[in-house]
């Protein structure tokens, strides 16, 4: 059974950390309109949603991503390089120890989730304005007892790792080669983003499907010609906080 844990949009969304983006409106009923339809979209996948409340002192909790990965033998909770959004990560912990071991990111490593990228058994955790060294570190030490590869990637001009490449297939990686090089990919096969469509390399992969946003049609277009299935989303008011359709959900086998 697939689990997609999701969390509702706090009523201060508009009060968002934003680092690569200009801050612009956010209609705050739209963006919760717009992860309605994204949690429906995990539904007809397969994907039972289990929904985290949020609250006004959490305003960057819907992109619950950031707070986990989830691994088949343990949940690795995070330590957010933002110290504001630290918080986000009790009541999701209290929710994935029922479902794995518990292990953490510790101080002065900082880890976003959605700077970590998995191929198989190859971990990719990008080096960002949220994510240091130590942190890949302790990872390396943590998941290679169960045969991970853990590897740092730089990032340039982006928020996370995900931002730039997501994988999308077994060893098929979707990538904005401007934000993140291709050359730390080996043995991957890799898809380039159209370039007019900078912010197109975030895909979340459920099963055979790709969960895409509709706001890039050339890039999905490059993707279903490889033979790839694309359920669209329209997520366009959580993209003004930097948000993507990977950030706002931790999907996993019960």
């Amino acid at each position: 059974m697939l689990i997609a844990v999701t969390r509702e949009v706090s009523s201060a969304f508009e009060q968002c950390q934003l680092t690569h983006m200009p801050r612009v409106a956010i209609e705050l009923d739209l963006a919760r309109s717009q992860h309605g339809e994204y949690e429906q979209c995990l539904r007809a996948l397969g994907c039972t949603v289990r929904r985290v409340a949020s609250g006004p002192d959490l305003p960057d909790s819907v992109f619950i991503e950031d707070t986990a990965v989830v691994f088949d033998e343990l949940a690795l909770i995070t330590r957010p390089g933002a110290p504001s959004r630290r918080l986000e990560t009790r009541a999701v912990e209290e929710l994935l120890q029922t479902y794995r071991p518990i292990v953490r990111i510790a101080p002065p490593g900082t880890l976003d989730g959605g700077d970590v990228v998995q191929a198989g058994k190859r971990i990719f955790v990008g080096q960002s304005s949220r994510t240091n060294s130590e942190a890949v570190g302790q990872m390396q030490e943590l998941l290679g007892e169960y045969g991970y590869s853990v590897q740092p990637v730089t990032v340039r001009g982006c928020l996370h790792l995900k931002t730039a490449v997501t994988c999308i297939g077994d060893d098929t990686l979707l990538i904005n080669r401007e934000w993140v090089s291709g050359d730390d990919f080996p043995e991957c096969n890799l898809i380039g983003i159209h370039p007019d469509e900078s912010f197109g390399a975030n895909a979340l992969r459920i099963g055979d499907k790709i969960i895409y946003p509709s706001a890039f049609p050339r890039t999905r277009q490059l993707i279903e010609q490889r033979g790839f299935e694309i359920q669209a989303v329209e997520v366009d008011e959580l993209g003004k906080a930097e948000g993507g359709v990977t950030c706002c959900s931790l999907v996993f086998n019960a």
